[in-house]
């Protein structure tokens, strides 16, 4: 279950695909919406998610295996 994106609110900045430590947006061009080249390697960290400036452009969907293990923090 990799990051979705919504094409609609990305202003195109890069910074995703910048932060990802797995690699998961290669071959993403700049000044384009980041494609999700490696879905299998996402490895959840949040990474993307907390380094878009805009809030809700990206949605990470955490499988429920992990979700059993994750706790929000505060």
């Amino acid at each position: 279950m990799p990051p979705v994106i919504d094409p609609d609110k990305c202003i195109r900045c890069g910074k995703c695909a910048d932060t990802c430590p797995e690699d998961v947006y290669f071959g993403s061009g700049k000044k384009q919406v980041p494609q999700v080249t490696y879905p299998q390697e996402c490895a959840y960290c949040n990474g993307c998610v907390e380094e878009c400036p805009v809030e809700g452009t990206i949605r990470l969907r955490i499988p429920l295996p992990m979700m059993l293990l994750y706790k929000p923090t505060a």
